[in-house]
């Protein structure tokens, strides 16, 4: 298993919204290859497409409020041997232009790079419309997909770039909120390769998007009973790596998932989909439990969802009493 240390101050980490990492990512792979262009849906500066606009004006495209076309215009340029970045907020992309994505761009595993912006409950007043709570399952349940939650805006900057330089159709989630950078230059970054970025004997704790942070968090905090815990960035949940997973479980006996996203069907769905027929071992999942988002503060929201580092720690408390 890959141990990666990471150098955060968790007491007052920097913070920066992840889809700044996606915005400067896009660019980077423009211009790395000019065949990148960009596609928006009117929304190009709040998920930071319009850095790509007045980079490579030529190479942008704004289809207007019209999600199910964007997705065809993208499959088509991707057939003329472009490389087509879909961004636009992930309840919309994922939601309103899911049949295009199933039938025209996985089906025929077009080269189509889909950016989901606005992912999880810490949106904040936007509220239920816009909080991307299902769009994890809705695209991990798609063949040919990648699915891709990084932890914070450095790594959002690499996903970005991997998936550019990878074909097949590719999912990156990305927030709009400030997040802890967990993460830096140094960090290595695989897709399809999770890493564990704190060792430990008793629990692991697999984390992806923002909830790295809380699991590292609640690490400190489960160290401080004298439970050790060991906390994995699960960034891709597509293709999922099954033997870092495995060799968590195998080590620690109980496991802890952690997401901004539905129990069902999401990144922990998929880590107790490879244990279960692996390594079955006691296990809990941190997540929203079958509700729609509500407007509100991001941090309050956070609490009120069982989204937090304490929520971590309790989870992990109640599976130790599970093992034998």
């Amino acid at each position: 298993m890959e141990i990666v240390k990471l150098n955060v101050n968790l007491a007052s980490p920097e913070r920066v919204p992840s889809r700044d990492g996606y915005g400067h990512g896009l660019v980077d792979a423009g211009k790395m290859d000019e065949n990148v262009v960009a596609l928006g849906a009117d929304i190009t500066a709040s998920v930071r497409v319009d850095w790509f606009q007045k980079e490579f004006p030529d190479r942008f495209f704004s289809v207007g409020i019209a999600e199910q076309d964007q997705m065809c215009i993208a499959a088509g340029l991707a057939l003329m041997g472009k490389v087509p970045f879909v961004t636009n907020y992930g309840v919309f992309l994922a939601g309103r232009a899911w049949d295009q994505i199933r039938t025209t761009v996985c089906y025929s595993n077009i080269n189509v790079k889909l950016g989901g912006a606005h992912g999880g409950i810490s949106v904040g007043a936007d509220g239920a419309t816009h909080q991307a709570l299902e769009e994890i399952a809705l695209m991990r349940c798609l063949p040919n997909m990648k699915v891709i939650v990084p932890a914070d805006a450095v790594e959002a900057r690499k996903a970005t770039v991997a998936i550019a330089k990878a074909y097949g159709p590719a999912y990156v989630r990305f927030g709009r909120e400030k997040v802890p950078v967990v993460t830096d230059e140094a960090t290595p970054f695989e897709v399809g390769k999770a890493y564990c970025c704190k060792d430990g004997s008793d629990v692991a704790l697999v984390a992806c998007g923002a909830m790295v942070y809380e699991a590292l968090v609640a690490a400190e905090k489960l160290a401080g009973c004298g439970i050790s815990a060991m906390v994995i960035n699960n960034h891709t949940v597509k293709p999922i790596d099954k033997d870092t997973l495995i060799e968590a479980a195998r080590k620690t006996g109980a496991v802890v998932t952690a997401e901004e996203h539905q129990l069902m069907g999401g990144m922990g769905s998929a880590v107790l989909e490879v244990l279960a027929q692996n390594c079955p071992v006691p296990a809990r999942m941190v997540g929203v439990e079958d509700r729609f988002g509500e407007s509100g503060d991001p941090d309050t929201l956070m609490k009120a969802f069982g989204l937090t580092s304490d929520h971590i720690v309790e989870a992990a408390k109640e599976v130790l009493k599970m093992k034998k």
